[in-house]
């Protein structure tokens, strides 16, 4: 028997991972990014294979992560997590820079940047597992950085559906998802003048559950 509840008291950090491959830049919200050894300093990061993300990694063989700050808004975390980059630019409202490889990274609302070369990947059914070479790393501030736990007790957050840890939403059949913070209000019909509970957000920012 597996308890899927006991993997919500696993400890995570919150990152925005991002690459690029010539023109085609992309990004998403993670809670997979780790340090695994010391010397050489590697990481690891599992990105789901949907994710243009993961396609534009591949290509490049690049990829940069920043960890997300405890005060990072709704706003950010959303447009990573809850958009794509096919037909979204989620760096255009924010505050960016590149590293030396020219990857682009949200240089606001963060506290460090890791940048990476892939040495190697594991298919992981669902997500690729990238490996990487840290290259360069810095600090962007000195505020506390976001973990998992917090995000969801303290800002309401929610999972989006291709993360690792996504856990469906158990009996809901019919509603709507803020495309912001990925609230779901559990209705048959979408109220005009609804506001989002956890971001604030109008009605115009809702879809329809499978939508």
């Amino acid at each position: 028997m597996i308890d899927l509840k006991a993997f919500f008291h696993m400890s995570y950090g919150l990152y925005l991972i991002s690459s690029r491959d010539g023109d085609a830049v992309a990004g998403c919200t993670v809670n997979t990014l780790s340090q695994v050894t010391a010397e050489p300093v590697r990481m690891t990061v599992a990105v789901n294979k949907d994710n243009v993300t993961a396609q534009v990694i591949r290509r490049s063989g690049l990829f940069t992560g920043v960890a997300l700050a405890q005060s990072a808004g709704m706003e950010l975390i959303g447009a990573f997590g809850f958009h794509s980059s096919r037909d979204y630019d989620k760096f255009g409202a924010f505050r960016t820079a590149e590293d030396e490889n020219g990857v682009p990274y949200v240089a606001e609302q963060t506290v460090a940047r890791f940048s990476c070369k892939v040495i190697d990947e594991v298919d992981l059914g669902t997500h690729i597992l990238f490996v990487g070479e840290v290259l360069s790393a810095e600090r962007l501030s000195d505020e506390e950085p976001m973990t998992y736990a917090y995000y969801h007790k303290v800002k309401n957050g929610v999972t989006p559906p291709k993360a690792s840890t996504y856990q469906p939403e158990a009996g809901v059949k019919k509603g709507f998802r803020c495309t912001v913070c990925g609230y779901i209000l559990e209705a048959d019909t979408l109220p005009a003048d609804f506001i989002c509970p956890i971001c604030r957000q109008g009605a115009d920012k809702f879809v329809p559950l499978g939508g």
